[in-house]
């Protein structure tokens, strides 16, 4: 009989000396491998007789740990993205760490911290998500009620220093008032706000714009990559999920030798290390090589998020990417994710979501945005050996609206101007967001059924950003 051991890394990051120490109690337990999660944390799967010498050790080093549960979601932030793969924006490294301090209790809801200006680590995937706005140190604040996918935006912005006691205030009144706000279908938004309101003073300023999604775009995020002043980082990804504790040791060493502080963990559950500097750059290579490790996998097979030890849903993964590769099927922009569980979180443009033994309902993003959260089902009871046919055809359906939107000559007009136009559906898109109104799918994160006409809603709003009715721009499908 196995263990499992999950150690939250706050914010996606851990020091090398303190990574080197869990390494080492782990190694004496006889743990060989150990795993990263969707949430930043890292796992160490260890042997019934080895438990107690084990949880033994972690106490002695003050480490907060949780075995074989998951009470405590880790908080995870885009940290890892500072410098390399987001540059402008007030949010830097010593804002993230600022709030990361701020957070004196364990959380009980996922909350992410990210900047708007990335689309490496998911926006909406916690219950508490805080986005960075345009306003420096100030925040946008978007609720996602446990077990339920209703929204609800905080109606101004968060400052840094109130972030931790908003979210244990919002914390308290959830779990406190359970039968109003937890795995409820309907959940009075505005008696949240004035509960959560009246506990604590917080800095309110007015949105001075509301949210802007960024198109999705997945970095590559494996291998040597140069940035700022001729220094390299070093993404490193493990097709099994399985991290060599030894690799990992020389990993630190070398860190701690070349003065790198810390090691970075990431939603794709890889790592990257920072701050490599051009002529250390040689002995990173040689511990690459001396465990035989590849850094160049194809991107159709960085793209995917899968639940954390998920054996079924990797197994998967494996053979659609060989089918992907087979029929060199193009999947840039595009992100996919293996649910075979409900309210995992993960993120994906294109979900294959498990409905009994050996059947799959596929779902999408109406705009094919991961952010957006707004889905619409392709296929059901779809049987797992026809999936790759399937997905191939969405792809293609993908990339066909992308040809007609770039070719299209159409001047979008206001939603109040425009008509239909011969046989083609019209949809209405923010302007702001990108997000698409559809009457052949309606808005279920408005309580919009389908059929419902765009133009008979009154007083609609965008179920991303907010943007009124007026935002939204006529096109024809």
């Amino acid at each position: 009989m196995e263990h499992i051991i999950k150690i939250n890394l706050t914010g996606g990051y851990v020091s090398a000396g303190d990574l080197y120490e869990i390494l080492l109690i782990a190694e004496s337990a006889g743990a060989k491998h150990i795993r990263f999660g969707n949430r930043q944390q890292l796992y160490i799967n260890i042997s019934a007789k080895e438990i107690e010498g084990l949880e033994m050790e972690i106490l002695r080093m003050g480490i907060s740990y949780e075995l074989d549960a998951d009470t405590y979601p880790n908080i995870i932030s885009s940290y890892v993205c500072d410098t390399i793969f987001s540059n402008e924006g007030w949010l830097k490294e010593g804002v993230y760490r600022d709030v990361f301090d701020l957070f004196n209790y364990q959380p009980k809801l996922k909350i992410n911290l990210v900047d708007q200006q990335q689309t490496f680590v998911p926006f909406f995937s916690g219950n508490l998500n805080f986005i960075s706005s345009e306003v420096s140190n100030y925040w946008h604040f978007y609720i996602r009620f446990p077990k339920s996918n209703q929204f609800y935006t905080w109606p101004s912005l968060v400052y840094s220093d109130d972030i931790a006691l908003l979210a244990k205030a919002s914390e308290d009144v959830i779990f406190s008032h359970k039968e109003l706000f937890f795995d409820v279908p309907k959940i009075n938004e505005l008696f949240f706000y004035k509960m959560v309101s009246s506990r604590i003073p917080t800095s309110l300023t007015q949105r001075s714009e509301p949210l802007k999604l960024p198109d999705f775009y997945l970095p590559y995020y494996e291998g040597f990559n140069k940035y700022g002043n001729n220094k390299y980082w070093l993404g490193i990804y493990r097709r099994n999920e399985l991290f060599p504790l030894d690799f990992l040791k020389d990993a630190c060493a070398l860190c701690i030798k070349t003065r790198i502080g810390q090691i970075y963990t990431t939603p794709w559950k890889s790592i990257i290390i920072k701050e490599i500097e051009q002529n250390n750059r040689i002995e990173w290579g040689k511990i690459l090589d001396k465990f035989r490790l590849n850094v160049r996998h194809a991107a159709n097979e960085l793209n995917w998020q899968i639940e954390d030890l998920c054996e079924e849903g990797l197994n998967l993964k494996h053979r659609l990417v060989r089918e992907f590769e087979d029929a060199d099927m193009r999947t840039y922009r595009l992100s996919f994710a293996i649910k075979t569980q409900a309210q995992t979180g993960l993120l994906g443009s294109v979900v294959i979501r498990k409905q009994s033994a050996g059947s799959f309902a596929i779902q999408h993003t109406r705009d094919f945005n991961p952010n957006t959260k707004d889905f619409a089902q392709y296929k059901e009871n779809v049987e797992e050996g026809c999936l790759a046919n399937h997905l191939a055809e969405l792809c293609r359906h993908y990339y066909s609206m992308t040809v007609k939107d770039t070719e299209s000559a159409i001047v979008p007009k206001p939603a109040s101007e425009a008509g239909n136009n011969g046989n083609h559906h019209p949809v209405y898109q923010c302007k702001n967001c990108l997000s698409i109104y559809d009457d052949r799918y309606g808005d279920t994160m408005n309580g919009i059924s389908k059929g419902v006409a765009f133009e008979t809603i009154e007083g609609y709003v965008c179920p991303v950003c907010e943007s009124p009715k007026e935002d939204f721009l006529i096109k024809l499908a």
